[in-house]
């Protein structure tokens, strides 16, 4: 059984709501099963820490998570069409795996959520790709053989799935009050994270 990770931060639960949808794609393809993780939030306080354990959902992240899994699904909510902090944080903690080769080879997707149509969601799924192209990961994207991709009037994007919460007026923090997935949003989300399984199932052995 290969464990595919699904790694995302998230504020109010947008975000989680794609990586679920990612991760029941995952769990389709026999033989792979996901292994979901998160981040903690990066405290402005210098003293303020996390409990080792969140109050609820997944475990946070952990650097052996990278070197156990067999592809990855990445994901974060937009910050001025960017990836947020937390995630970003966790990422530049990890050259020990990009000096050892931990990720070469393996695939990876990008999932992202925004609180307005045009609000970043493309330059954000780029942003997250950067780091895994420097990890030597394999990028995958949804092909337009997915209907939903021409249909839908939510989030999916080619370069990666994508949640439209339609914030209310005061800004992204609000981002995912409405977290609800579209139909074409969650058939989007879950059809890639069956390719990315069935990608890791197929790569087999890391390409060096």
């Amino acid at each position: 059984m290969k464990d595919i990770l699904v790694l995302y931060y998230t504020r109010f639960g947008a975000t989680r709501e794609l990586a679920l949808a990612l991760a029941a794609g995952i769990d389709s393809v026999p033989g792979t099963q996901a292994r979901l993780r998160t981040v903690p939030a990066i405290s402005t306080v210098c003293e303020a820490t996390q409990p080792e354990i969140p109050d609820d959902g997944p475990p946070y992240a952990e650097v052996r998570d990278l070197e156990e899994c067999a592809g990855l699904a990445l994901g974060s909510p937009t910050r001025f069409g960017n990836m947020a902090a937390p995630l970003k944080y966790f990422l530049d903690g990890t050259s020990p795996q990009w000096l050892s080769g931990a990720l070469t080879g393996k695939p990876a997707c990008v999932f992202t959520s925004t609180g307005s149509l045009h609000g970043g969601q493309e330059s954000t799924l780029l942003s997250m790709m950067l780091p895994l192209l420097h990890h030597g990961m394999l990028i995958l994207g949804i092909p337009y053989a997915e209907s939903a991709l021409t249909t839908t009037q939510t989030g999916g994007t080619p370069y990666g799935a994508s949640h439209f919460a339609r914030a209310e007026r005061g800004g992204t923090e609000r981002e995912s009050r409405n977290g609800v997935l579209s139909a074409d949003e969650k058939t989007l989300a879950t059809a890639l994270g069956a390719r990315l399984a069935r990608s890791a199932l197929a790569l087999g052995a890391q390409v060096r």
